[in-house]
């Protein structure tokens, strides 16, 4: 289903969170042309999260760059740059995801294409925002996690501050981007004209954290306190949390405690009758409800609490999860190939549209690769070509 055909992007941005945008907008099925540093191309090519390789490069270039096309272009120099220029004329949208000023540098900052392409629909994504003291800091996902406060609400109170373990940061902001872009196109179907698209991925991650930060502003600027045990959420009460069985981990979500405690023929856990207790009193219940839940495996209790609509689950790992009906169920495993004819498996568009899985087989591209065919589909021609015509 190609949602966004004959929609023309150009993406200059480099490894995650522009990427992750174009990806999807991809996905819907937009053209979308990588402009890439002729010999290195997008840093993700090289910058692994493992020590697995595919053709030579990282996985995680595979997996965000499917189903895109590779164009090589030395924006340094004139007869490169002229041939971008002449791409933008022809563009929908341009991206990025350089430092403020880079950008202006080259020529191609929002001004510079608007004179190129005057209903250009140009979206950046910064680390910080164009302006203020730190607006030159690298936008790198560990470092926003770390400044935004993210990483005070993981873990228990009496552990260091701890990070997510995913690029959360990077895709948060793509995704922002992305709803940009897609406004924008509706946008511009109104009114015709193009439109200026930012997003720093500061401020992506605050935005992320809207449920914690409002409670925050208006507790009087009391700093949220993990939990001393078991901690999921800052601003929960018992028994939100991960519990260890005699076997595996199991997860608790809201619940009231005086049902808990006679699901589970925990005596102790009676006493905790009063709602009001729950927060105050979280670490005394659940140390009382880790205590009780070593003594059965975790199937037995979710046994129990499944079947009396009790909100909790099981805790799986990868292997675990992917022997589960209800994942399988989904076909979120799709196969790509690349011209090489090298498989990859990956994960796939996680939006359906009417029934139908937004879903294309091409892998990520060869560096360069289409340079040939992008030039002659777009008619681009080197400088001394142009000036002659």
């Amino acid at each position: 289903m190609k949602l966004l055909e004959n929609i023309l992007i150009l993406d200059f941005s480099q490894f995650l969170s522009g990427p992750s945008a174009s990806l999807r907008l991809s996905d819907m099925g937009a053209q979308v042309i990588k402009i890439e540093k002729p010999g290195t191309g997008d840093i993700c090519r090289e910058l692994y999260v493992s020590d697995v390789m595919i053709e030579g490069e990282s996985t995680i270039f595979h997996a965000i760059n499917r189903n895109k096309q590779s164009y090589a272009a030395d924006l340094k120099d004139p007869d490169d740059l002229f041939k971008v220029k002449q791409l933008i004329k022809q563009a929908d949208v341009v991206m990025h995801n350089f430092r403020p000023g880079v950008m202006e540098r080259i020529g191609l900052d929002y001004e510079a294409v608007k004179q190129l392409k005057p209903d250009i629909i140009y979206a950046e994504i910064s680390g910080y925002g164009t302006e203020g003291p730190w607006k030159d800091l690298p936008g790198q996902d560990l470092l926003l996690q770390s400044v935004s406060g993210l990483t005070w609400l993981s873990n228990n109170n009496n552990e260091n501050p701890t990070p997510m373990g995913v690029a959360v940061v990077d895709i948060l902001a793509g995704t922002h981007i992305a709803q940009g872009i897609l406004a924008a196109l509706y946008g511009k179907t109104v009114s015709g004209e193009g439109s200026l698209v930012q997003v720093s991925m500061f401020e992506s991650i605050l935005d992320f954290q809207f449920e914690v930060l409002t409670c925050y502003y208006n507790d009087g600027r009391q700093l949220p306190v993990r939990g001393a045990v078991n901690s999921a959420h800052a601003y929960i009460a018992a028994p939100y949390g991960l519990y260890k069985t005699n076997d595996n981990y199991i997860a608790l979500a809201m619940t009231n405690i005086p049902t808990l405690a006679e699901l589970l023929g925990c005596e102790p856990l009676k006493q905790f009758s009063d709602s009001n207790d729950w927060f105050a009193r979280r670490d005394e219940i659940k140390k009382v409800l880790a205590d009780h839940l070593q003594q059965q495996p975790a199937a037995y209790w979710l046994g129990i609490l499944e079947a009396a609509d009790i909100w909790c689950a099981p805790v799986l790992d990868y292997d675990d999860l992917v022997k589960e009906e209800g994942y399988r169920l989904l076909d979120m495993e799709v196969t790509v190939k690349t011209s090489k004819g090298i498989s990859v498996t990956t994960t796939r568009c996680p939006v359906k549209v009417d029934g139908q899985i937004l879903f294309s087989a091409t892998g990520a591209p060869l560096l360069g690769e289409h340079n040939e065919a992008i030039e002659k589909q777009f008619g681009i021609s080197n400088q001394l070509q142009g000036l002659s015509e």
